[in-house]
């Protein structure tokens, strides 16, 4: 994957800085995005046992860190380099025109899942309301709430950004921010960190009711709720911008990359290890009353919505023991070891090909993911049929990745003086 156009985020070349630096591909970024893929699908499974067991039951960051932080990064080599080399103006038109595309991905993906929950929620062999458990009431039930304004023009302008549906309307937010911050910091880096600190505080939704500041957030309903109130987007770009351009930083040279050394992998595997007792797993398995009481009186400092400080403490620190493991431009993840390096190649190029193809990905496994719930419910969720139904869903999400992988190599483009002359 080589331009933005590719997937959801950004392309998958490495470079540096600089616009004139020799580009080298860095399968780091695709690698990480590949597993990010498979555990969104897992977890946007109802129902699905392997959910428990996921990177995120074990600390306050998830796989929504790692693919945005990644975006990040990619996102700095397709857009940032077009700033350098085109400036501000067609800088800003390639960004819109890439919001413009993520826009209607999500609205196709609506639509999709919509039609899908409603087929299932339909089937005599089914027993449950799928699009009630999406909370789609609006939609097939009247009422003067929802139907002032009306719900799809509500949709259609993100007035109304339904649950399961908003990391695509996050991303086109932060987006939206990019030029600004290249604006930044052409004057000085400081003023990105000023700006992107000060904008992710004012998203930390304890932190402005404690001091009476404006909350930065959009309304995720038209509509109010019973107390007056109304729903705030789940996952708050203010807030996921600080991860968003911290990557971005990274991968524009901004923020020099960290040396390898005993100390900082000292200290990134105890923040990883400390994590352990107050995450899920170590609640739910090891029953640290301790930790159940902390999380319950503490849940701002890890917030999903407004991405609190831990989760970023805890990713970084997940990011640089990765980071360190891969070796420089994932040499070690390249290389492969032992006697299944046979076996890890072709392993290694799907997971690739998955993270390179994470637009047409990712709606796919959201869509797939509601229909493997629905399988699960019908034939059960003994140890087999959950593997099974997994492996269908990967299975799916990697058809996916190579069948769009082939049709943006435009095959049907015959090159050659023979088919020119035809």
């Amino acid at each position: 994957m080589t331009t933005a156009d590719t997937n959801m985020l950004s392309p998958s070349r490495a470079t540096t800085a600089t616009p004139a630096s020799k580009r080298t591909r860095d399968i780091r970024l695709d690698f990480f995005r590949g597993i990010a893929m498979f555990i969104i699908l897992f977890a946007h499974t109802p129902g699905n046992p392997w959910t428990s067991w996921i990177p995120a039951r074990w600390g306050f960051s998830d796989a929504t860190e790692m693919f945005v932080f990644c975006s990040g990064m990619a996102s700095a080599i397709a857009f940032g380099a077009t700033f350098d080399r085109a400036g501000m103006v067609l800088g800003t038109a390639r960004v819109g025109f890439r919001i413009w595309q993520v826009y209607w991905a999500h609205v196709g993906l609506f639509f999709a899942t919509t039609a899908l929950v409603v087929f299932l929620t339909d089937l005599e062999i089914t027993s449950q309301n799928y699009w009630g458990n999406l909370n789609l009431w609006m939609l097939f039930t009247e009422s003067d709430r929802w139907e002032n304004p009306n719900i799809l023009f509500s949709f259609m302008t993100l007035q109304w950004v339904p649950n399961l549906f908003d990391i695509l309307p996050m991303y086109m937010v932060i987006l939206a921010m990019m030029p600004a911050v290249i604006a930044l910091a052409r004057v000085h880096f400081g003023l990105v960190v000023i700006a992107s600190v000060t904008v992710w505080l004012l998203a930390q939704r304890a932190l402005t009711d404690t001091l009476g500041l404006p909350y930065l957030n959009f309304s995720a309903e038209p509509w109010l709720r019973d107390d007056g109130s109304q729903r705030q987007w789940f996952l708050n770009p203010f807030g996921w911008q600080l991860i968003f351009f911290t990557g971005f930083a990274f991968m524009r040279g901004w923020i020099p990359k960290p040396p390898v050394s005993a100390w900082l992998i000292g200290l990134a595997l105890a923040i990883v290890l400390l994590n352990i007792p107050f995450s899920n797993i170590g609640v739910r398995e090891f029953g640290f009353d301790f930790a159940r009481n902390w999380r319950a009186d503490n849940g701002q400092w890890f917030s999903k919505s407004d991405h609190g400080i831990l989760r970023f403490v805890q990713f970084m620190a997940l990011a640089y023991l990765a980071w360190v493991i891969a070796g420089d431009k994932g040499a070690r993840i390249r290389a492969g070891s032992g006697t299944l390096s046979h076996l890890w190649q072709p392993t290694l190029a799907m997971l690739l090909k998955v993270g390179q193809q994470s637009l047409a990905v990712f709606v796919v496994s959201i869509v797939v993911g509601r229909l493997n719930g629905a399988i699960l419910d019908i034939i059960g969720r003994d140890w087999m049929t959950v593997t099974l139904v997994n492996l269908f869903g990967m299975t799916v999400l990697v058809t996916t990745a190579y069948v769009a992988g082939w049709m943006k190599s435009q095959p049907w483009r015959v090159k050659g003086p023979a088919h020119a002359a035809a």
